[in-house]
């Protein structure tokens, strides 16, 4: 049976993986400054996430969601103490397209309304209402399409204010710094008046912060830039280093109803586990400090690079903008320097999404392969 051939992949074979290291069938080692779409937040195969999964899989790794699952509530404590999100609720789930669904979801029940507002360029995931809030439209279905989602320019107020003032909006849906899009940012004060603009209108606020959660903007979350509460907040992908989970966080404002929301896997005692693996080894091992110090170092060299002309993201979530398309340099740094990166819709951007244990070294190694590779390709 063939596979359904929805993926261009390179000729690489993963077998194994330790911290910032992945290793190939044919033994050959490589250097992961991308970490599987950021998915990868404290390393691969961390000692302690190891033994935490193994211990709770040895036990109990899967029932439903109709009986008492005391790691959920610690995992929600664990969360609101690092994030400081206090009072939030917590609802558990599989995916970053899953907890965005769910958001819209919510955001149409509280409200009444049914119209999304999102942004040129943004990824929201590949789920109904998600997808029809993504701005590709060769990801989007006609039965997405039923949606209503208008889109925006980042920064653009005046449209967000003429738009909510129609008064059938249900939510405003955002990623504080774009991902797949090519980590694009609004400002502050784009930001915080949009945030103003929801309380006045009566329209939910959500933060997609599936890629930019969990430390790696070097906040918890991205939107703790700016001067903003969102109603729900989305994340997933690094919060289980590789186990499959994601979750929103819900304001004390939307009260829950038993079967508004629900989930087989979601919450599940093994996807716990990995969560709060997580967590506790991003406070144990002060890795946000990390993600800061890491992120300054990687900005100095980046800037004496001449062939970047624009460095793009905040903490570990990274773009080096060229002024030729990166995908011929994406293969250099993969096949002849065994080093993985990652693309964007932007094609002159190269995204760098390490491990949030990521060292100077790494760095160091990275940027004499960049500029090799780069030579290399003046020369020719």
């Amino acid at each position: 049976m063939p596979l359904f051939d929805v993926y261009p992949l390179y000729d690489v074979t993963p077998v194994s993986a330790k911290g910032l290291y992945v290793y190939d069938d044919a033994g050959k080692e490589y250097l992961d400054l991308y970490g599987g779409h950021a998915v990868i937040s404290i390393g691969h195969a961390h000692a302690k996430y190891v033994e935490a999964v193994s211990n709770q899989v040895s036990k109990l790794g899967f029932y439903s969601n109709a009986i008492q699952n005391p790691l959920q509530k610690q995992l929600a404590e664990k969360i609101e103490a690092l994030s400081g999100c206090k009072d939030y609720q917590l609802f558990l789930c599989n995916s970053g397209a899953e907890a965005n669904e769910n958001a819209l979801k919510l955001a149409s029940f509280k409200t009444g309304k049914s119209r999304v507002i999102a942004f040129k360029n943004g990824f929201h995931g590949r789920t109904s209402a998600a997808v029809a809030a993504t701005d590709n439209p060769n990801i989007v279905a006609p039965i997405n399409a039923q949606q209503e989602v208008t889109f925006l320019e980042l920064n653009d107020i005046s449209g967000v204010k003429a738009e909510l003032e129609k008064g059938d909006v249900c939510a405003v849906i955002v990623e504080f710094i774009q991902g797949v899009g090519g980590l694009d940012q609004g400002t502050a004060s784009f930001f915080e008046e949009v945030y103003a603009l929801c309380q006045a209108n009566n329209t939910m606020l959500i933060a997609d912060e599936v890629q930019s959660g969990y430390g790696r903007s070097g906040k918890f979350f991205a939107f703790q830039y700016y001067n903003v509460k969102p109603d729900i907040i989305s994340m997933a992908k690094g919060m289980g280093n590789g186990f499959p989970i994601g979750g929103i966080l819900i304001h004390p404002n939307i009260k829950p109803k038993y079967g508004m929301l629900g989930t087989t896997f979601g919450g599940n005692h093994l996807a716990c586990a990995a969560g709060l693996a997580v967590l506790n080894v991003i406070e144990e091992e002060n890795l946000m400090e990390n993600v800061n110090k890491t992120s300054a170092y990687f900005l100095k060299l980046a800037k004496t690079v001449p062939q970047i002309k624009q460095i793009k993201g905040k903490g570990l979530m990274l773009g080096l903008e060229f002024d030729f398309e990166v995908g011929e340099l994406r293969k250099k740094l993969i096949y002849e320097h065994r080093i993985f990166t990652g693309g964007a819709a932007n094609k002159k951007l190269l995204r760098i999404l390490p491990a949030l244990t990521v060292r100077k070294d790494h760095i160091n190694h990275f940027f004499e392969a960049l500029i090799e590779a780069l030579s290399k390709e003046e020369n020719q």
